[in-house]
């Protein structure tokens, strides 16, 4: 089944047939893919490396600690967010960063605190991936985005996204420690891959829902490529801005990012447009 990126939500729904064992919410939970929408994930996924880096250096908790606080205040935002009855920009977009500091924290604990290899994690992750997709599309015939309309889509919708979190945390580890690139040329090499998807998409028709997922994982080492070049010391290879800067920069453009979409809805879809206008 191809999805086109102009595909509409209620062109989704219709090919996919109605959900099963779900409850409709009849609104999609997330936003339109447009440029903001990689900006602020690419800025997240930036976030989610310093953040998680600061927490652990800062708040003296240790990495275990500060895996326990993030997960209980992702909790609460991801309870915050079902409830909501279509996508709002403030909401998700925080369980998203928050998400991103928590997929994190995941596979750092497995390689730094239990020692696991980073083979190991980046391979189990991307099973766990991978069982989460074959599940959600046996039971909903769909992994588009456009149709993120049911309390189970959207429950395997975040879990998809925390696996992401986690897969590219570990494999952009795995790259740039193997490869021994260095930040910025580990950033330069995921932009490229980026690239060949949406080539790949765009130019030679892969389908548009793998290509998007795709683009998502490797969204998060590049990222966190970028972070590590922000706010490690010169002599790591690094421009020295520190966690504390890097973060408090990249927070702040989300944060203008987030609060000109909650007021302009340029990201909402069709039916929360349709669904603000008659409130």
């Amino acid at each position: 089944m191809t999805y086109e990126l102009s595909e509409t939500p209620e062109a989704a729904r219709n090919a996919d047939g109605p959900a099963r064992h779900t409850r409709r919410l009849g609104l999609n939970k997330v936003p339109e893919i447009t440029v903001y929408f990689w900006i602020i994930k690419v800025l997240c996924t930036t976030v989610g490396e310093t953040a998680a880096d600061l927490l652990n250096e800062k708040a003296g908790l240790g990495l275990t600690g500060v895996s326990v606080l993030m997960s209980a205040l992702l909790a609460v935002v991801l309870v915050v967010q079902f409830r909501t009855a279509a996508y709002r920009a403030g909401v998700y977009w925080l369980a998203v960063a928050l998400i991103s500091v928590v997929g994190t924290l995941i596979s750092d604990n497995l390689t730094d605190n239990m020692g696991v290899p980073l083979e190991t994690t980046t391979t189990v992750f991307a099973i766990a991936l991978a069982v989460v997709f074959v599940v959600w599309y046996r039971r909903e015939r769909t992994l588009s985005i456009h149709s993120i309309d049911t309390t189970g889509r959207e429950s395997f919708y975040w879990l998809a996204v925390l696996f992401t979190f986690a897969l590219g945390t570990a494999a952009g580890d795995l790259v740039s420690e193997r490869m021994d690139l260095g930040y910025w040329l580990s950033a330069i090499l995921f932009a490229v891959a980026i690239a060949a998807v949406a080539i790949a998409h765009f130019a030679l028709g892969l389908d548009a829902v793998w290509s998007f997922w795709i683009a998502y994982v490797l969204t998060r080492p590049l990222g966190a490529s970028i972070g590590d070049y922000l706010s490690q010391p010169t002599g790591d290879g690094g421009l020295g801005f520190g966690t504390v800067v890097t973060s408090g920069l990249f927070l702040a453009v989300i944060l203008g990012l987030v609060v000109y979409l909650a007021i302009t809805r340029k990201d909402a879809t069709e039916s929360g447009r349709v669904a603000r206008q008659a409130a």
